[in-house]
């Protein structure tokens, strides 16, 4: 559960959220104190709860914020973008509250302190923000790795790490081969900084945290005798694919042998979790459909009325143990599209089979809405691995390794790979998504799965979706 809410929220967005989380109600209180006064204001945040209220300001802001991707780390050119971000925040901020306030107007901290709290608040973070990013250049990384191997399969993690290292909090400070005449090459920058024989004093000099060990060298390329004596020693190593695991949020395919699905930990889910998990399937299809019934009515109405051919489109997928069901959506490309070619890999750009009113479906994931209906027949969950046509899945299990465990549970109408790497239209895609599934599948919870939905709606209200 901690590895996965690791792989959810770091620790860099945690510390962004917790301050921010202060600096909010904290504007809200000075605000007050700025209005009406010192005594007034002891008299409006103790005696008439202003404190409460000021949380429910900042957990609006907070959430304002996050739909803002303000805490998107890769996603922020420049302070001038990061100041932007901040004011849209604010601002929908302002919105959200108008409404509570109208319909609930007890949670009213007092007239005119929003406005005073909001200017506040907008230079207390972008303030903190800048000072942040200062004292991230300033100090070290909060976990020192060295990798042993120098494999393509080691490195292509190890770069990933590399590059993320700031936002991840890890530091690689080098590799290790078994080679000693490798000593001294460049890899990712840094290089092979020693042999097997030299990892205790490197630890020692180079105060590494970790020594993480990839198994694809582990097997029959390195010592483990002496490994072992070092472990013993008081040098504590780790698997790579375990450390991938913990810091990005998929399982690294590559680096796998079956004999890791039998004793890592997770996959197997009790009969309280599965029950669970389709109880909450039943609630969410059945109050989707219900409450969606009119949205899906206008959609059905601009399908037929902006193309020729019929509303629905129905699409053999499969599901779970290799089940093939019937999926229903609105059509969103020309009737016929695939009349000619077959199944093809949609395109990333330009899709000549989508009608204008299918990119817009397709954006705003109005055109899945039918889906809720395979959901309640239980072909479907709401969260889980998206499902794909047979045509593609007999290709993908013969390139990529452990495609079919993906299948050991239902489909989701959103899931994990959607949500962290939102676009699939090739083999390469389709690996990428399969190390997200297969983390969602060891690590599946009815915890996961609301933050995956909330996510998922934030995809879709800042319109990321297929294009």
């Amino acid at each position: 559960m901690l590895k996965m809410f690791s792989a959810m929220l770091t620790r860099r967005s945690f510390t962004l959220i917790a301050f921010e989380s202060v600096l909010i109600v904290g504007a809200v209180a000075l605000a007050a104190w700025m209005r009406v006064g010192g005594d007034q204001a002891y008299l409006l945040l103790q005696i008439e709860r202003g404190w409460e209220k000021a949380v429910v300001v900042a957990i609006v802001c907070q959430c304002c914020l996050y739909f803002a991707d303000l805490y998107d780390l890769h996603g922020i050119r420049d302070h001038r973008d990061l100041f932007v971000r901040i004011s849209q925040g604010v601002g929908a901020t302002s919105l959200v509250l108008a409404a509570l306030y109208f319909w609930f107007p007890f949670l009213i901290v007092e007239r005119g302190v929003f406005l005073v709290a909001s200017v506040m608040a907008i230079v207390l973070i972008v303030a903190w923000r800048l000072v942040f990013e200062f004292l991230e250049r300033q100090l070290s990384p909060r976990e020192r790795l060295l990798l042993v191997g120098t494999t393509p399969a080691t490195l292509l993690l190890a770069r990933e790490l590399f590059e993320r290292r700031m936002e991840l909090g890890v530091d690689i400070v080098g590799f290790v081969d078994p080679d000693p005449a490798k000593v001294g090459q460049p890899l990712i920058n840094p290089g092979i900084i020693g042999t097997i024989e030299d990892i205790p004093s490197i630890v020692r000099a180079q105060n590494v945290d970790r020594v993480v060990v990839s198994m694809a060298d582990a097997r029959g390329r390195l010592p483990m005798d002496k490994l072992l004596e070092m472990k013993l020693d008081g040098v504590s190593f780790d698997h790579l694919a375990s450390l991938y695991e913990e810091y990005t949020g998929k399982i690294a395919v590559e680096n796998l042998r079956p004999s890791w699905f039998v004793f890592s930990a997770g996959f197997r889910k009790s009969r309280f979790q599965r029950a669970a998990k389709r109880l909450s399937d039943l609630a969410a299809s059945t109050i989707g459909l219900v409450i969606g019934a009119p949205i899906m009515a206008l959609v059905a109405l601009a399908v037929k009325v902006t193309s020729e051919g019929d509303v629905f489109y129905h699409q053999q997928r499969v599901g779970r143990d290799g089940h093939v069901f019937t999926v229903h959506k609105f059509r969103s490309m020309r009737q016929n599209a695939e009349a000619a070619t077959g199944a093809v890999w949609a395109s990333k750009a330009g899709d000549a089979r989508i009608t204008p009113i299918g990119k817009f479906l397709r954006k705003t994931r109005l055109d899945e809405m039918p889906q809720l209906w395979n959901v309640f027949a239980g072909d479907m969950s709401l969260v889980g691995p998206r499902p794909e046509r047979p045509e593609f899945v007999s290709q993908l299990t013969e390139q990529i390794p452990f495609y079919g465990q993906r299948h050991i549970v239902r489909p989701g109408l959103t899931g994990w790979a959607q949500v962290r790497y939102s676009y699939g239209a090739s083999v390469e895609d389709a690996m990428q998504k399969l190390q997200y599934d297969l983390f969602y599948i060891k690590n599946m919870s009815v915890a996961f799965d609301l933050f995956i939905a909330l996510s998922t709606i934030k995809t879709v209200i800042m319109r990321k979706g297929a294009a």
